[in-house]
């Protein structure tokens, strides 16, 4: 079961008070051994159907079109009726949703589990072959995509004979393709289609990001999915109770949500907003002045981002301040420890981890325990069993460095027809192998890298986020990533890549930096190689390093200087 902390006194009785039984968050076992909330919805269908008590409360908020929870309810189920009474799709169909982060994006996803279709979120920023591979992988039987992305699965759509529905569309209908827009009023009288929905279907297929091969589509039930809309109501609960508040009391959140909404750690933000009736407020594309302005027309409370963003509006922020903001939430990618030294009193910074295969975020930490220990992803909710493994897959003690797997409701149940890689993630007795590596202490739990980007220089280990977390403490230091690169006695060295805040100190090299690092880290952790460049780091939708992007052009430059 979940690791608690005994050395504090507010954690344990917070997280006591909540799973007792009876309890908002009371655990069980399930079919499987694996536990499960006692309470609360069992499909997304469910979960969804609760949000058109909201009413007339503003729920997505755009840059040119709000809807009130009751419109968007009553939308997306003249959405799903429209899947079931005129496309003739039956639970189990896949339904694709390419777009931005537009209010749509909610309706279509949300239609698509009102009538018990499997949603299959595609990252915007594919090409279109990118886009081809994902289609032809998992054969949806329409295609949900707004303007700009139509052009990228037009020719697959005609080829295949699949129809699809174009948001946000210039001029005529594309060809097999009906404009959202053109399609009849809803009536919200008529409420969803009659269809059965069971916990243990299928809800969404959603692709890895793909950064160390092709990606996987990830295939999560709808119990999953319910697992994963209560896990961020769970540390809400005790991050409230921690500062002496009653949980679910108060004004309700107005989060701005920056995640791309086909990446898991939105999932963790939106479900924690719609469960209490809050509002979205959407980015057409990231801007820190842009995000700063919405925040005080909206009177945004919550931000949720990756951290580069963060960081970012931080920044932006410095001769302002936040305004409204009470709660500063990063996910995606792993945060600087310094990131939650920079949030001001009065804004609660939380972080957490999660991943495609666990539905979103299953750790998090918050309020004073992250100020006071920066490095660590928190601890796991009640439904989430931990463990730190040896390549033998036994526990490790306390302290030690493993492999982190996970356990627990939330987890999807495998790979899109890919039982080879299902098997090689997933234990017979359901535990997850992630891939990254951690230490569990007095219940929390640090990363400090992924497995296969660790660097074995001359047998020590190197933790490319420990040297990260270094060099992101030099006040010049805008971003860094670190790797290895071949060498030819020591097996590995290590090397980093630095960009420079705008206005850097003249001075400021790649000797200064390595002298930052060894003041701070072991020597045989100081990188060999430091290498400042003028444009960002390549990364992913959701902030992570591409760091293959990087290898190649990296280790021709180590070349030349040796």
């Amino acid at each position: 079961m979940p690791h608690t902390d005994p050395s504090t006194s507010t954690y344990p009785s917070a997280y006591d008070r909540l799973t007792a039984p009876g309890a908002p968050f009371a655990v069980v076992a399930g079919e499987d051994g694996r536990a499960v909330y006692a309470q609360g919805p069992r499909t997304l269908r469910e979960f969804v159907e609760v949000t058109w008590g909201y009413g007339e409360r503003p729920f997505l908020v755009g840059e040119h079109r709000a809807y009130t929870y009751r419109e968007f309810f009553a939308v997306a189920c003249a959405l799903a009726r429209r899947f079931t009474e005129v496309y003739g799709l039956r639970p189990g169909d896949r339904a694709v949703i390419a777009m931005r982060n537009h209010p749509e994006w909610q309706i279509a996803f949300w239609a698509a589990q009102l009538a018990g279709l499997v949603a299959v979120p595609l990252n915007a920023w594919w090409t279109e072959d990118e886009f081809a591979y994902a289609l032809d992988d998992c054969r949806p039987r329409v295609l949900l995509v707004d303007g700009e992305r139509v052009g990228r699965v037009r020719d697959w759509a005609r080829k295949a004979g699949v129809p699809g529905v174009v948001f946000h569309g210039d001029g005529e209908a594309e060809e097999g393709f009906e404009r959202y827009e053109d399609l009849p009023a809803a009536d919200p009288a008529l409420g969803p289609p009659d269809v059965d929905v069971r916990p243990e279907d299928d809800a969404t297929i959603i692709y890895t990001s793909g950064t160390t091969g092709r990606p996987k589509g990830a295939v999560a039930t709808h119990l999953a999915q319910a697992g994963a809309a209560m896990n961020p109501r769970f540390h809400a609960a005790v991050a409230a109770l921690e500062r002496g508040e009653i949980p679910g009391q108060g004004p309700a959140p107005v989060s701005l949500t920056t995640f791309p909404f086909f990446h898991v750690a939105a999932f963790t933000s939106f479900y924690a907003v719609m469960a209490a009736g809050g509002t979205l407020v959407l980015m057409r594309k990231w801007d820190a002045a842009k995000a700063l302005e919405l925040i005080d027309r909206h009177g945004v409370t919550h931000y949720a981002g990756v951290p580069t963003t963060a960081l970012q509006l931080l920044d932006a922020a410095q001769d302002t301040g936040l305004g409204t903001l009470t709660h500063l939430s990063t996910g995606g990618a792993a945060a600087p420890p310094g990131l939650v030294a920079r949030c001001p009193q009065g804004v609660e910074a939380r972080n957490g981890y999660g991943l495609t295969e666990t539905s979103g975020g299953v750790l998090a930490a918050f309020g004073e325990a992250y100020r006071a220990f920066p490095g660590s992803v928190g601890r796991p909710t009640p439904v989430t069993e931990v463990r730190v493994a040896a390549p033998d897959g036994r526990a490790l003690p306390e302290g030690e460095v493993g492999e982190l797997w996970l356990r627990g409701q939330s987890l999807c149940r495998g790979y899109w027809e890919d039982p080879e890689a299902t098997a090689a993630a997933f234990t017979p007795d359901g535990w997850f192998r992630t891939g990254d590596l951690a230490t569990v202490r007095e219940g929390r739990v640090s990363v400090v890298d992924r497995l296969k980007d660790m660097v074995i220089r001359g047998g020590e280990n190197v933790y490319c986020v420990e040297v990260e977390a270094a060099l992101h403490d030099h006040p010049d230091v805008a971003d860094a990533a670190v790797l290895g690169v071949p060498h030819p006695v020591l097996g590995e060295e290590v090397a980093a890549v630095v960009r420079l805040r705008a206005g850097a100190r003249a001075g400021t090299g790649a000797d200064e930096l390595r002298a930052h690092v060894a003041r701070r880290l072991a020597a045989f952790k100081v990188p060999a190689h430091v290498l400042v460049q003028d444009g960002p780091l390549p990364r992913n939708a959701t902030g992570k390093v591409l760091k293959r992007e990087l290898r190649e052009d990296v280790q021709a430059r180590v070349t030349r200087t040796r």
